[in-house]
């Protein structure tokens, strides 16, 4: 009987400190902030477009 009552002691210790470590971490990762999404790498704007007059550079 002390042996099962060990065991049964250790099994519900043991689920209680992993339960408590899980809800510790997800409280830790809520409340650090976010980071800002700022891209890596940006691209300049594509030039206006041209008036309807003016020759594109394709044509030839």
């Amino acid at each position: 009987m002390p042996r099962l009552l060990a065991a049964l002691l250790t099994c519900t210790a043991s689920a209680v400190l992993a339960s408590g470590a899980a809800f510790g971490i997800v409280a830790a990762l809520e409340a650090t902030p976010e980071p800002q999404n700022v891209p890596l790498v940006t691209f300049p704007d594509p030039p206006a477009d041209r008036a309807s007059g003016a020759p594109s550079p394709s044509a030839g």
